[in-house]
């Protein structure tokens, strides 16, 4: 395999229910769905250690191409094929595109609101819960730069809008997962949502996946990013 359970490679199983997990690095107990078959459980805090190195890539970044700034942290050793890094990566890099291409925001501020965000929406979401969390963190990129709150109204419709936009693609393709085929996709959604509705034009180029050697659940050919289709 080449990339699973954390700790020794193996695939992942994924339950029908929650059962209590103890995380083999940092010991906390919680509810969980995920292991890998030989019962080593990674709590989605552990997955996520050493993502701030995502501020360094953002704060010195001076792209205005939201998909060439995620790529680079996609490829930092603590970014990982799969895992729920992706709901805090896909806002950031819309937001340091966004700021660089004129959207007026404190980028150091938004970035931290956005990895308490997305630190919340746990692993697994797109499965169970029927939401992925790197459209939501499309949303969260729109909530945080409208300024929303459970009691706008304007910019309340927007965020909720982004997120179901982003979601469309990703389920009109299908799974199984794919955390950078989904993290592309919302990306993708929310430079034409930025233009369309905030009048930020963000730059994108055309998208070609090189991570699908490192997915063992790769789709191939219906991945729109595939090699293979370029």
């Amino acid at each position: 395999m080449r990339e699973e359970c954390l700790i020794c490679k193996a695939p992942l199983e994924y339950l029908t229910e929650d059962i209590e997990m103890e995380c083999i690095i940092c010991h906390k107990k919680e509810l969980s769905k995920t292991r890998c078959i030989k019962g080593h459980y990674v709590c989605n805090e552990c997955h996520m250690q050493g993502l701030d190195s995502i501020w360094q890539v953002c704060l010195n970044e001076n792209s205005k191409n939201p998909v060439e700034i995620i790529k680079k942290i996609m490829k930092l050793p603590s970014c990982h094929m799969h895992g729920p890094e992706h709901h805090i990566m896909v806002g950031s890099a819309l937001l340091t595109a966004y700021k660089n291409a004129g959207g007026s925001i404190d980028l150091k501020a938004a970035l931290t609101e956005m990895k308490n965000r997305g630190s919340r929406v746990p692993g697994g979401a797109c499965g169970f819960w029927g939401a992925c969390g790197a459209a939501i963190s499309s949303g969260m990129f729109i909530s945080i730069v409208t300024g929303s709150t459970p009691l706008k109204v304007t910019e309340f419709g927007l965020s909720n809008l982004m997120t179901s936009r982003s979601l469309n693609a990703i389920g009109e393709i299908g799974g199984a997962r794919c955390c950078k085929r989904n993290s592309f996709l919302s990306i993708q959604q929310a430079v034409k949502f930025a233009k369309e509705h905030l009048g930020v034009e963000m730059e994108m180029d055309e998208i070609v996946c090189e991570f699908s050697h490192m997915n063992n659940q790769c789709i191939g050919k219906r991945c729109p990013f595939s090699k293979m289709n370029h």
